[in-house]
């Protein structure tokens, strides 16, 4: 283990803020008092460096030496690190490594760059390509052909305006005519759908307004983290959390640079780990963010069996064609061709021109002679494949892009010598030949590091923000770090999990909603209970759901009718937001560049006719009568996230009962403190206060343990404890267990001790209890071994 995952510094548990104009540093030191009460011992703060103006998230840093005057600036950060001391709390900080905004008249590095083209000495800053466009930077801003938009050109002294955009010109250009002037910039800009091909910048994802940085070079790094390292070094924070690692060139060497440079401050990264995937053990990190707990933790109260009944009542409702909803790693290739073929092309072009490059000019002469359209097929084919995010350098890049997958990738191919394209490509990312020149060497480092970005790209734009929205049998399942096509965690695989975290991260995060899920964990939990009983359900939207009454599609209805399910009572204009933004995002009959207004207002009118109008009440008294199960589920997914291995991480507002949709509806700033925490802020802040009163049992050298239950509904109790000190315990699957009878004489054999009940003081257990005793209060149980007389 490394310092940082071992480090005194690890914290016991951190409280997230969503920083924005409305609630800036003052807002949070005045919540203060209340979360150093709750039990945290840091507050992670969303990113706090100079932002785009307005920005509601603070991801689009325009300013790495300046903390956000919006938000208060660096007096106010200090102001808040001195009051969070005060209260025994300390800060962690959610920092940008990827990308920068593509706002010039903010973003002042960029602005010289545009400026001074690539001779200016912030050039090595941004991931451009400058053998592309003629060597000038493409700028797709303009609402249509530049011939249509010259009238909103302007120059006015040293700058050119179109509209709220205003770009520097080069020196000694401010007098010539419009054309001539355009054409002797460093920059061209342009329509913004020619974004899609032509782009020669690298992107977070396919969002052009934020552009690629070169953390890489040691000069580009010391530069945008002077400020963070400063306020690391001088005590006003006291660890991380790194936004998107995999859009590095090299996340390895990103983050052996930074733990040296940090001292080995408790780091976490936001990894998105695939089914099966392990984080790198080379990291020197303390773990993840925590998305590969949210699936363990939401698959425990999912019944896989029930889910592939509510699949099949799906697709019978639904009728999705195989490829485009029905079948999970068909809809998942489909929207990666699609996405390669669309939101990333421009990125797949500079691939194909690296590869092509690479063999044209190789001293190994097996490679020469590819077609570039060949190349091109081979690496989309590939990529299509990937079962993880990307490779990375300190992996088997073979084990990433495996055989197996070139075979599948020989088949795209119609004449079997063009295939060997395959070959060509995976050869260039996996092998490291003997005889090669510098040049050689470099470009090929060069091709593995944006293969790997372009792959990271892939998987999130076509999995996350496409497939999940494609593929909708159970909505709570399609969660960032999810796997839709086995929703369900059996208790064996939880419990093997947990004990994998403790052994190798005992400091990682975990989470269960944050700014990035799309659903909050609490409305997760309500629609897990579908899965114990997707007939009643099938039969429900049967129901409700009339065809002739405006249906757009089955796919939508049933996910509408799953949000408002999982939502509860709530304003019709935030399910009309968050549907909105469903059906752009899965791209099928509109999207966000390719918006159908007759679908979209058909959308609209069916949502306030049917799950926000009169059918929607028959909807919610189906709820109603499920939310003991419903509870059950969101307080076991509540104590199991605060009592597991690693350091759980609280979003703003979840402590009490907290129902939210994709952002921005997560985003909304909460009450301190909450105006009705309820029985769950009252667990919430029984197990964080413990956590702080018993560091021991939940730290790096702590014991997991799973208890066994015996008797014939023990499949319904998750039960584990942790360094013989505490033990938590809670009810699965409640609707399936009230069906086969309730608990009976199922008893929880508990450590050797007295146990005290954290939750409802007075009550003690011994020995062998009985399940049924344990939760006869709430369908949870946290107990604290009491103190020997």
């Amino acid at each position: 283990m490394t310092s940082a995952r071992s480090g005194p510094e690890v914290p016991t548990a951190t409280y997230r803020l969503q920083l924005q104009p409305a609630f800036p540093f003052a807002a949070a030191a005045a919540a203060v008092p209340y979360l150093a009460s709750l039990g945290v011992s840091h507050l992670h703060l969303s990113p706090v460096l100079e932002a785009v103006p307005g920005s509601a998230h603070g991801y689009d840093v325009v300013d790495h030496a300046r903390v956000r005057e919006e938000l208060g600036g660096e007096e106010g950060l200090r102001a808040l690190a001195r009051t969070a001391r005060e209260h025994g709390l300390g800060l962690v900080l959610d920092i940008v490594p990827n990308h920068m905004a593509m706002a010039p008249r903010h973003n002042r590095a960029l602005w010289e760059v545009l400026r001074e083209g690539p001779g200016s000495p912030y050039a090595r800053w941004f991931d451009i390509d400058w053998t592309a466009q003629g060597g000038r930077v493409l700028l797709p801003v303009l609402g249509g052909p530049i011939g249509s938009e010259l009238e909103h050109l302007v120059v006015a002294g040293d700058v050119l305006r179109y509209h709220e955009h205003v770009f520097p010109l080069r020196a000694g250009t401010e007098h010539l005519p419009l054309p001539e002037l355009l054409d002797a910039q460093w920059y061209r800009p342009v329509w913004w759908r020619l974004a899609r091909t032509e782009l020669n910048y690298r992107r977070f994802f396919s969002i052009s307004e934020l552009i690629g940085l070169r953390v890489e070079d040691p000069e580009v790094f010391d530069a945008t983290h002077a400020k963070i390292l400063q306020l690391l070094a001088e005590g006003v924070v006291d660890g991380l959390r790194i936004d998107h690692p995999d859009g590095l060139a090299d996340p390895d060497g990103y983050l052996a640079r930074l733990h040296e440079a940090t001292g080995g401050r408790w780091t976490v990264v936001e990894k998105i780990l695939a089914d099966g995937e392990h984080l790198p053990a080379s990291w020197p990190v303390a773990g993840t963010t925590g998305y590969d707990a949210l699936r363990h933790v939401d698959g425990l109260f999912t019944d896989q069996e029930g889910a592939r009944e509510l699949l099949g009542a799906y697709r019978r409702f639904a009728a999705p064609q195989t490829d485009r909803g029905g079948n999970w790693e068909a809809t998942v290739r489909r929207a990666a061709y699609k996405v390669l073929t669309h939101e990333l092309a421009t990125e797949t072009d500079r691939l194909t021109r690296l590869a092509a490059r690479l063999c044209a000019s190789s001293p190994d002469l097996s490679l020469r002679d590819r077609a570039p359209w060949a190349l091109r097929t081979a690496l989309e084919e590939l990529l299509v494949r990937m079962r993880v995010y990307r490779p990375y350098a300190s992996s088997d890049v073979a084990a990433v892009v495996t055989e197996e997958a070139a075979a599948e990738a020989r088949l795209a191919f119609v004449v079997p010598e063009e295939a060997a394209a395959v070959d060509v490509v995976r050869r260039l990312l996996i092998e490291t030949p003997g005889a090669e020149t510098a040049e050689d060497r470099a470009g090929r480092v060069e091709f593995r590091a944006r293969f790997a970005q372009t792959a990271s790209a892939l998987r999130a734009k076509s999995v996350e923000d496409t497939a999940f929205y494609r593929y909708v049998p159970l909505l709570s399942a399609t969660e960032v770090g999810g796997e839709p096509g086995r929703p369900g965690v059996s208790l064996e695989e939880f419990h093997a999990y947990c004990a994998r975290v403790q052994g190798d991260w005992p400091g990682t995060g975990t989470v269960v909603s944050t700014h990035d899920t799309k659903r909050s964990a609490d409305v997760r939990a309500a629609l897990a209970v579908l899965t114990e009983c997707p007939g009643r359900w099938a039969q429900l939207l049967a129901e409700v759901t009339r065809p002739e009454e405006g249906v757009p599609d089955g796919q939508l209805a049933w996910a509408a009718w799953q949000t408002v399910f999982g939502l509860g009572p709530a304003e019709e204009e935030r399910v009309q937001e968050a549907l909105l933004k469903h059906v752009r995002e899965a791209g099928m009959y509109t999207s966000w560049t390719e918006q159908e207004p007759p679908y979209e207002e058909a959308v609209a009118a069916f949502v306030t006719a049917g799950p926000c109008g009169p059918p929607g009440e028959r909807v919610a008294s189906f709820r109603k009568v499920l939310d003991p199960h419903v509870r059950a589920n969101v307080l076991g997914t509540a104590l199991i996230h605060l009592t597991m291995p690693g350091v759980p991480d609280v979003y703003q507002g979840t402590e009490g009962e907290y129902r939210a949709l994709v952002d921005p509806d997560n985003r909304r700033p909460v009450s301190f403190p909450p105006e009705a925490p309820g029985e769950k802020g009252a667990l919430t802040a029984a197990a964080l206060r413990l956590r702080a009163r018993r560091p021991g049992a939940f730290g790096a050298t702590a014991a997991y343990t799973p208890l066994s239950a015996e008797g014939p509904a023990a499949e319904h109790c998750v039960a584990f404890a942790r360094s013989g000190e505490v033990v938590t315990a809670v009810t699965r699957l409640s609707l399936r267990l009230a069906e086969a009878g309730g608990w009976r004489e199922t008893r929880l054999p508990l450590p050797p001790g007295r146990w005290v009940d954290v939750l409802a003081p007075g009550r003690e257990f011994t020995g062998h209890a009985r399940v049924a005793d344990l939760f006869d209060r709430l369908p949870v149980v946290l107990l604290e071994r009491a103190a020997e007389s």
